[in-house]
């Protein structure tokens, strides 16, 4: 396409999507003099953007355009892992796409791998520059190239864009302290504890292993804003030059062929005196204002929210306008939370009550992430099942760091505050579901899992090692740079031998591949499985998680899982609104509903169904 085409074309976009810009803009920074000269900035860095942007990356704009869904597919999965620990470097991670495509990986999330500080730079997640890759992994021509190869694969790039903060080492951070004109307004700097004091009435410590309150102080003694690490300073998104700054920077990774953003620490990023600095409305104002940029410029990219909040909350940041694709902790936290207790009705619960989401979104399920373990289910869903929220989070951290009576899981504290008793959980999937302890139903609790995150809806997601049962790695407190974030801990390195066992049925890494394995090939072949609808089923066992994702002609595939330690039995009574003749998709066995369905111990099947 010619100049003037691709003139028309951005003019088009913006013809669509300028005026919600320019409302958002208003409500965002109509009481600042500079809020609209600001704005006709960002319009025009957007139209220099669409000029410089690939043409192999505007075909595939205008191919997203025209399958709108095509991140709601059964033949989705995600795959994430850290460069360095996979694979050594992005050379590395090239060489593994023939390992990717036999996975059937469509998506690959590459955990932070821009310029950080040396040391602890809380795995990646304290960014130095944007727009360079750290050394050590590479290059950024080199991940534009690896984007095009993996994008050739039939597999869209994820990066992590840490939207809260900058590390203290970023070049706006360094002339902000400075008191450069132009960026000394980058960042929330107080030159005493009055406003430090104000804020902290409200708001809540992160990580207080760290630093007390939300302020850390300067060498010159002002205070400056980190909710996380004293290294990690929160951007002021009230100053439109930041909004600016910012746009630039995922414009030039969208063009670099990064096709999914994953907006880091997203609830944090508006400050408002009185208030806990999390979830206020002009975060979503934001959230809206930069995907209208974005689809002016680079259209075909999705934004992923990260926000491990109240579950009303999370949700709150998924739409068409905002973020169109979330990770789901609920669904995550409550799936071990259901494993421990041995009774689904939690998970259940929030199956039947939290897991709709707007058309043209889908939620990311995952067993397993880089983070840890919080217990984030409403205390009054809890309530509702006569759980007091409190000591069962207790119990729930005592039982998967091997406290509990009864537990199966080595996993391992982090943040734990002694005075308080709170903590989170880390661990790998086979750590924590038995597989290190050699419990009996180990293996089979990282399939069930799985299992549940695969049928659910939207995109599932692997941390790569767990399909090979991959175990805690100890050696992490040995690190200097990671000896105090237990979180390290399920953050090994490749396991190498156990990828080499995966084909032998004698080994754990062997048979937990061959059991996930099936599960994908059969979750490709599923369309029920694709989009987000999912219908309650109420299978009248507290053990069981059951639900219908319904599909065309009358048929739908009914998942039963049972996450006790014995064999369960679901009767034919239960089962009577459902035709007697059904299909398990798994072992491809009729089965035979008018007897009932018996389930094993951490048992699941996906049958195919008619609706009477």
């Amino acid at each position: 396409m010619n100049s003037a085409g691709a003139d028309r074309e951005f003019l088009a976009h913006a013809e669509l999507h300028l005026p919600r810009l320019h409302e958002l803009f208003v409500r965002l920074y109509g009481e600042r003099t500079d809020g609209l000269e600001r704005l006709a900035s960002v319009v025009d860095l957007a139209r220099r953007s669409w000029t410089e942007r690939p043409r192999a990356l505007k075909a595939l704009d205008r191919e997203r355009d025209s399958t709108p869904d095509w991140f709601e597919s059964e033949r989705m999965l995600g795959g994430v892992c850290y460069v360095d620990r996979y694979a050594g470097g992005l050379s590395g991670i090239r060489d593994q796409i023939p390992y990717f495509r036999e996975l059937g990986l469509t998506y690959l999330h590459l955990m932070p791998l821009f310029e950080s500080p040396e040391g602890n730079s809380d795995g990646g997640y304290a960014v130095s520059s944007y727009r360079a890759v750290n050394p050590a992994l590479g290059t950024m021509a080199e991940l534009a190239s690896l984007a095009a190869d993996l994008r050739r694969a039939g597999i869209s790039l994820v990066v992590d864009f840490i939207f809260n903060h900058t590390s203290n080492e970023h070049e706006w951070a360094k002339k902000a302290v400075a008191g450069e004109p132009g960026y000394e307004d980058f960042y929330l700097i107080y030159p005493d504890r009055e406003m430090p004091d104000a804020f902290e009435r409200t708001t809540r410590e992160i990580f207080p292993d760290d630093h007390p309150g939300s302020f850390v102080q300067l060498d010159d003694g002002r205070w400056i804003w980190a909710t996380f690490y004293h290294f990690q300073w929160d951007l002021n998104y009230a100053n439109p030059a930041v909004f600016e700054a910012m746009a630039g920077e995922m414009l030039f990774l969208a063009n670099q062929g990064v096709e999914i953003l994953r907006m880091d620490a997203v609830a944090f990023i508006w400050k408002r005196l009185g208030t806990t600095c999390e979830s206020l409305p002009e975060a979503h104002l934001l959230l809206q204002a930069f995907n209208a940029v974005l689809r002016m410029a680079a259209p075909g990219l999705l934004f992923k929210s990260e926000a491990i909040v109240h579950p009303d909350e999370v949700i709150s940041y998924v739409s068409p306008d905002e973020c169109q694709i979330s990770y789901n902790p609920l669904q995550m936290a409550l799936t071990w939370e259901a494993l421990a207790t041995r009774d689904g009705r939690l998970l259940q619960q929030a199956l039947d009550r939290r897991h709709a989401l707007p058309d043209g979104t889908a939620w990311v399920n995952y067993v397993r992430s880089h983070d840890d373990i919080g217990w984030t289910f409403a205390d009054e869903d809890a309530a509702e099942l006569g759980i007091d929220g409190y000591p069962h989070r207790r119990f729930l951290n005592d039982f998967y760091v091997g406290r509990a009576d009864g537990t199966f899981a080595r996993g391992v504290p982090f943040q734990e505050n002694p005075r308080t008793g709170d903590a989170r959980v880390t661990g790998t999937t086979a750590s924590l579901a038995g597989v290190e302890a050699g419990d009996a139903g180990g293996e089979d609790r990282v399939i069930l899992a799985h299992a549940l995150a695969l049928s659910t809806g939207g995109i599932p997601l692997l941390y790569l090692g767990d399909e090979v049962a991959q175990l805690n790695d100890y050696a992490y407190a040995d690190r200097a740079a990671e000896a105090g974030d237990s979180r390290w801990v399920h953050r090994p390195f490749r396991p190498e031998q156990n990828y080499a066992e995966r084909t032998d049925a004698a080994t754990p890494a062997g048979r937990v591949f061959s059991r996930l394995s099936r599960l994908l090939a059969v979750r490709r072949a599923t369309p029920e499985f694709a989009g987000n609808d999912l219908i309650a089923f109420d299978a009248r066992v507290n053990s069981v998680v059951a639900f219908l994702r319904p599909g065309e002609s009358g048929f739908s595939v009914l998942v039963v899982a049972n996450v006790a330690d014995s064999a369960v039995e679901i009767d034919a009574l239960t089962l009577s609104g459902l035709a007697p003749e059904a299909l398990d998709l798994v072992t491809g066995a009729p089965v035979w509903l008018g007897a009932g369905v018996t389930l094993g111990a951490h048992d699941l099947r996906w049958l195919r169904v008619r609706t009477r």
